[in-house]
């Protein structure tokens, strides 16, 4: 009987897309391996999602597990907290892990999410060994470890842009951590704290980087600094985890067959994510910038959320936006050729290797990040949410690989902004160096995940320290 990996996640991008890059190396190791998604936050959607994936990775089973159903005289409470409800929710699915687990024959490892941690208690309660899988940087990670330990009786917000100090990290000022953790009296805070107490409990990490991005990060990590006096968890640095949906040639995006057209590295690409929404005021910005700048730019808009929107509308679909109406009268015609404007979606992993793509405005969400990384494009950088602010001070300050756009936190990023910084990468000395140094981090990423890497090294160490079966370990690369 083979023994089988489970890696548990949830049902948003961001998570469940690293989760099935983790899931098909396994399976390419000749593991048996199922990822059981947390249908949260439910929607029409969920099931078509699964579907898809199933057909771009046929060696990876999916699982799709509901919600603990509603039971007779539960009401919604209209002033619940959106992100108190939505670990709630993924807390709640643990009973329909544990049924799926017991139903399975032979489970050697389950792998969970961190945003699914609680899962960690499953693990315990049915003997099987659990690792964390962290989808975003081991700078974030280190900083989540450290913060529960820190005994500050003054709000993050209260601290402004004072610098946090935390061990093998880059000086964070304390208001680019995520928005739950700025002030200790809320509740979003106080969950978030009990969240970051179950991280630590894990003896096994996996996370999603390499050693040569983050070694200080990683290093404290591995050391137990950032929480001292307690046992140090085995770091597995298995990253960069990067895939991308897979076609044939007839089903080539048409802003690709666009791109072959453009000359080498002369193309500006703006996308933002999938759950990321600019109102209507800055997108006329944006365009007024890009217009000015003469560059080539190649754009996904996606369609406004409107102002009163709770956060987790950023997790629902939405529809194509409305081009005409959204951007400056005249805007498409004017820069009909030398720019692309896309209504929704982009093929980003393809777009980003493309040998005319020069520049990436994005919001730093992590998996955005490794994508220009292992591109070689450097990045302009404009957070929105959740850790971005942080990566982006990662991404910026530490690893030398990019240049924040000013005015995000002020509400509104003016198009001289948007001009001054497409030119600064595409033209001058400084985005020269960055170009170098991405470069650089291109081949150190590419290194990491061959035969003999790093990554993979550690990668064949997460499957060999549970004894599972290895096939082919010494021929099969990361990548």
């Amino acid at each position: 009987m083979r023994s089988s990996v489970v890696l548990y996640t949830w049902m948003v991008r961001g998570h469940i897309h690293p989760m099935t890059q983790l899931a098909d190396h396994i399976a390419n190791h000749g593991v048996p391996v199922t990822v059981a998604v947390a249908d949260v936050p439910s929607s029409g959607e969920s099931r078509k999602t699964v579907a898809r994936l199933s057909a771009y990775y046929p060696s990876v089973s999916f699982q799709l597990l509901p919600s603990a159903p509603a039971r007779p005289g539960d009401t919604v409470d209209p002033d619940a907290d959106p992100f108190i409800t939505l670990l709630t929710d993924i807390r709640a699915a643990n009973a329909a892990l544990i049924a799926f687990v017991r139903s399975l024959p032979s489970v050697v490892a389950l792998v969970i999410d961190f945003f699914c941690a609680d899962g960690l208690d499953v693990a315990a309660e049915l003997g099987v060994p659990a690792y964390l899988f962290f989808v975003s940087c081991a700078s974030a990670l280190a900083s989540y470890l450290h913060i529960p330990v820190m005994r500050s009786a003054v709000s993050f917000r209260e601290m402004g842009r004072s610098m946090l100090r935390f061990p093998g990290v880059h000086p964070i000022p304390a208001s680019d951590l995520p928005e739950v953790l700025l002030d200790r009296d809320k509740e979003q805070y106080k969950a978030t704290i009990s969240f970051f107490e179950q991280l630590a409990k894990a003896k096994h990490i996996l996370v999603n980087t390499f050693e040569w991005l983050e070694p200080r990060a990683v290093k404290a990590i591995q050391d137990g600094i950032p929480r001292p006096g307690e046992p140090a968890p085995r770091l597995f640095c298995v990253g960069p985890l990067v895939g991308e949906e897979r076609g044939g040639e007839e089903k080539k995006h048409e802003c690709l067959r666009w791109l072959d057209v453009q000359p080498a590295r002369s193309v500006v690409f703006l996308c933002f994510g999938s759950a990321s929404s600019l109102p209507a005021e800055q997108l006329k910005e944006i365009a007024v910038g890009l217009e000015r700048s003469n560059h080539s730019f190649l754009w996904a808009v996606r369609a406004p959320v409107t102002p009163d929107a709770d956060s987790t509308k950023r997790l629902e679909g939405r529809g194509e936006a409305a081009l005409e109406s959204l951007l400056p009268e005249g805007f498409l015609d004017r820069t009909r050729g030398r720019g692309l404007v896309l209504s929704s979606w982009a093929p980003q992993v393809q777009v980003l290797r493309h040998p005319a793509t020069g520049a990436f405005v994005t919001h730093c969400g992590w998996n955005s990040t490794l994508e220009a990384v292992t591109a070689g494009v450097p990045m302009v950088c404009w957070p929105m949410y959740a850790e971005q602010r942080m990566n982006k001070v990662f991404i910026v300050e530490d690893m030398k690989l990019g240049v924040v756009i000013d005015g995000y936190d002020d509400g509104m990023v003016k198009a001289e902004e948007v001009q001054a910084k497409v030119r600064l990468v595409m033209e001058s000395e400084q985005g020269k160096q960055m170009r170098e140094r991405m470069a650089l981090a291109k081949e150190m990423a590419t290194r990491a995940t061959q035969t003999g890497g790093s990554s993979m090294a550690s990668f064949a160490d997460f499957l060999g320290s549970r004894k599972i079966d290895l096939v082919n370990t010494k021929t099969q690369s990361l990548s």
